[in-house]
Order: C-alpha cells, then structure tokens, then sequence
C-alpha cells in the first residue's frame, strides 16, 4: 500500500531560496504558493521565480497553489506551472463549483505525464455545501480540503468548534467520491505546538489525515499526532495476520470482529506506520 503523505509545507513562491530550503526539511508534500502568500506587486515575479524553480524534477513531489480562479492572476498561473516537471499537483484556492474544475481540467497545459493532478481547497459556505459535486467533477481532482480562514471569516464562527461540521462535510465528500481522507487546514499559530497537536488529535477523531504547515517546525508535531500508536500497530497486525490465517469474517480471541473492512483499516494503519 502506498505511503500517504501527512505533512505539507506552504511555503512563498516569491522567495525561491526559502523554497529550496523547504525541499529539504521534511515535509511530505511542499506546496509553493503564488496566492495568499504573495502580495500583489510580487505576482509576476513569483510566477517567474517559479517556473525557474521548478523547471526540473524535485526530490520531494511539490504542488503549486495558484491564485483563486475569479482573479486575473489564475490563468498565467495555470499556463505557467501546469506541465512543469517539477511540479506533481495544482492547489487551486476558492472553489465553490464543479463547473471550476472541469474548466481547469479540460483548459490547462498537458505534461508528458497528463493533466497534472487537482487538488481543490474549499473556502466559503457555498464551496463546502458543493463538496460532494466538487470532489466527483473530473479524473483529474485528486483531493479537497478545507480553507479555514478564509471560510471561518465567511460563516462569522468565533469558536474552532463552529467550523466541525464543515470539516465533516469534507471528510464525508471526499471518501464519498473515493478520494484520500483530506488534510487539515493550517495551524496559524507557529509558536504554539500544545495548540497544535490538540488540534491535530481533534482531526484524526474525524477523519482526516495529515495537515498543512506554515513552517518547518510544525512537521514533526503533524507527523507524530497522526502516526499510529504502538498500540494501534500490534492490534493492526494481529488483525492482518489472522486475515491471512483464515479468510473470512472472523472473531479474534479477544472478542473482537474482524472483516474486509476492519482489515482495510489495518491495512491502512500499517502503511502509515512505514515512513520510510
């Protein structure tokens, strides 16, 4: 089973050596971003630097968060990165349609490799109630996740409790539409990794798998709240191991049940298990 990432790394598309150092440092995924991260008068210079940047392949994969597709930025973004060799997936901010994700699909530069993959982060009330339509639009969506800020900001929640429901929204689309569990959003607090690692312990309980990062010491926080315990490992392999012994539903001497799906699930436990 294949490794699943559980750290991403936003890091500026205006500043190449910082990207650079980000290849570096850990992270799973990184993530240039040439959207919030950039202010206006930088734009052309951090699509330029990027380009540059990733104009060969990387030894981590890398995705590009272009800026949201109602500005005017979006489509030299798009006609910019999309078929770079460096680049493995398109972050595309602010989606609230299907209708989105077809265009860029269907309209975007192609690799050798194909359409690069899409990844569509949801950010506004409307996004998150399109979800489901937005993580089934084309082949080529990869993920959905959420944009907390921008959509905290959108419903006027005052408590991270108000924003729950959302994210349950995703989880639920995105499974639905036989996508990867999606990251959380960004811890924006860099400095308060107790806050951080409760709030990744609170995202495991429903359903996502890794998180966003704004800067490299996040990462091991992330990896850590969502690796499986030691616990959870023995009980994974007892439960491979007697899928093996004797096909079928079946109970353990434990009392426990076991069938296809619980053995999926130790499956998928043991593959994040190997990080190597």
């Amino acid at each position: 089973m294949k490794k699943p990432p559980l750290t991403w790394l936003y890091v500026p598309g205006d500043r190449p050596q910082t990207v650079t150092k980000a290849l570096a440092c850990g992270a799973d995924v990184v993530i240039v971003d040439l959207e919030d991260a950039v202010a206006p008068d930088r734009k052309e210079y951090a699509r330029a630097a990027t380009a540059e940047r990733l104009s060969e392949p990387q030894p981590v994969p890398v995705h590009v968060r272009v800026n949201s597709l109602d500005t005017p930025y979006a489509a030299a973004d798009l006609r910019t990165v999309a078929a770079l060799p460096g680049v493995c997936g398109l972050r595309l901010p602010k989606v609230t349609a299907p209708h989105q994700i077809t265009r860029v699909a269907e309209s975007v530069p192609r690799s050798d490799r194909g359409v690069t993959p899409l990844h569509a982060l949801l950010e506004t009330a409307l996004g998150v109630e399109h979800a489901y339509a937005i993580a089934r639009a084309h082949p080529s969506l990869r993920g959905i996740a959420l944009g907390e800020a921008d959509l905290r900001a959108d419903l006027g929640v005052r408590h991270d409790a108000g924003l729950d429901w959302s994210r349950s929204r995703v989880v639920v689309a995105a499974r639905a539409a036989g996508l990867a569990p999606p990251p959380q959003s960004v811890h924006p607090d860099i400095r308060d990794l107790d806050g951080l690692a409760t709030s990744c312990a609170h995202g495991r309980t429903l359903g996502f798998l890794g998180r966003a990062a704004i800067h490299p010491r996040q990462l091991p926080i992330i990896e850590q709240a969502y690796l499986p315990t030691r616990q959870e490992l023995e009980d994974a392999e007892t439960i491979v191991k007697a899928a093996i012994t004797e096909r079928g539903a079946q109970a353990l001497p434990d009392g426990r049940f076991v069938d296809a799906a619980v053995v999926a699930a130790a499956q998928r436990t043991l593959a994040l298990a190997d990080r190597d």
